[in-house]
């Protein structure tokens, strides 16, 4: 697994202090001060946005998490160099498309 050069770990202490002293994790105030047509040229030039529709939120749904259950899952290796090769986060990617196919099967029983 390839590891990010940027990334820093705090430990609780450690952000309990960041937090006391009011300051965030985040870029919250860069992005604060963006204007307008900044923002839609980062949106513009965001690979993870390149193929999205324009309304693409008309139809989206908030859904929360629910707790993850353990369990140990015999897959053919084919299946999980796949999506271990589209990058980290390929057992969430898993869990998304087996989500897919019960949604996709429910609305066909329905």
């Amino acid at each position: 697994m390839q590891k990010e050069k940027n990334i820093r770990r705090f430990s609780k202490a450690e952000l309990e202090e960041l937090r006391a002293r009011g300051e965030s994790r985040t870029d919250l105030a860069r992005v604060q001060v963006k204007t307008a047509e900044e923002l839609e040229r980062d949106i513009a030039s965001d690979p993870d946005f390149s193929d999205m529709a324009e309304n693409w939120y008309e139809s989206a749904e908030a859904v929360m998490p629910t707790p993850k259950k353990l369990l140990s899952l015999r897959l053919d290796n084919d299946v999980v160099d796949w999506f271990k090769q589209q990058g980290p986060g390929y057992q969430t990617r898993i869990n998304a498309v087996l989500r897919a196919f019960i949604q996709q099967s429910q609305k066909r029983r329905a």
